[in-house]
């Protein structure tokens, strides 16, 4: 839908990137949702694709804490009525804080209220601010709240601490575990040779992979494609090795997932789900098989228990 496209009704809407929804993020959905109830509007969550650096300074794209889908899943969790999706280009970057006032939060979202975090800019070069939407909102009549921010978290603090491999702590920042979604496909099946099949992801670009290490945490199913249908939606703890396993030489990086116990998943061509709980330990290279399968069923019995499996 252009911006020039009149929606119907009216509506409460709340703007960001919002890669990961995080607790800040989460917090803003929260408010946004309340002043919705007391005014009987819906709440509409707007957000961008690609992501804006990524137009505004291409090749600086961060890496992605959340896909499209996982997004809008867990904004409209977060109490979103609606998910919109302002496609960005470099004509969508050029548009004024007062443009994009008219043009996309009068005349396509129909807004009577805007909720925003307190660090919101917008418009071309980030020229506008909460202040600059306030006036804006008096000219094309509609309040503006402006939600405190959650000290400390953001989407870029989230991805550094993914980066190093600290996933309990962006767990806490996120308020959930940290997840990585992709395909499984055929991979080396060195884990099936050695008595733990794993399912090897291969993710979308720019996925926010943690840094390489072994991890515990769970696999889940989140599409079958041509598989058995009892596998969608089921959830499996599992242990996770990220990286290039420099026991064997040559392999590329790879996020693999192990579901604790079971041998008989034949999950080729599914869309998985992989979240991190904790990272058990880094790479090691191994003088033997022996020394690595005693180590995964080490890794394993770990697993097990920070998962409660």
């Amino acid at each position: 839908m252009g911006p020039g496209v009149q929606r119907s009704g009216g509506s409460v809407v709340t703007i960001g990137v919002f890669d990961g929804v995080h607790r800040g993020h989460q917090r803003v959905l929260a408010r946004a949702a309340e002043v919705a109830g007391e005014r009987g509007l819906r709440v509409v969550a707007l957000t961008f694709e690609p992501h804006p650096a990524e137009v505004v300074r291409p090749g600086s794209r961060p890496p992605r804490l959340t896909t499209a889908r996982r997004r809008a899943e867990l904004l409209r969790t977060a109490g979103a009525d609606e998910v919109e999706v302002l496609e960005f280009t470099l004509e969508a970057s050029r548009l004024t804080p007062g443009d994009f006032a008219e043009q996309v939060l009068a005349d396509r979202l129909g807004a009577q209220a805007v909720v925003v975090g307190a660090n919101f800019a917008f418009g071309h070069k980030a020229a506008g601010d909460v202040e600059t939407l306030r006036e804006l909102g008096a000219k094309y009549d509609f309040s503006v709240e402006v939600v405190p921010l959650v000290e400390g978290v953001s989407s870029t603090v989230i991805r550094e601490l993914v980066a190093g491999g600290e996933v309990a702590a962006a767990t806490a920042e996120l308020g959930r575990p940290h997840r990585v979604e992709g395909v499984v496909v055929r991979g080396y099946q060195r884990g099936r040779q050695l008595g733990f099949p794993t399912a090897n992801v291969e993710t979308p670009p720019h996925t926010a992979i943690p840094a390489d290490g072994v991890y515990a945490g769970w696999l889940q199913c989140v599409a079958v494609g041509n598989l058995p249908a009892l596998y969608e939606g089921s959830r499996w703890p599992a242990a996770i090795s990220v990286g290039t396993n420099p026991t064997f030489e040559g392999v590329p990086r790879t996020v693999e997932a192990y579901a604790l116990d079971r041998d008989d998943l034949e999950l080729y061509g599914a869309h998985v789900a992989v979240d991190f709980a904790a990272r058990l330990r880094g790479n090691t290279k191994f003088d033997s098989i022996e020394a690595l399968i005693a180590q995964i069923h080490a890794d394993v019995d770990e697993a097990r228990r920070i998962t409660g499996s």
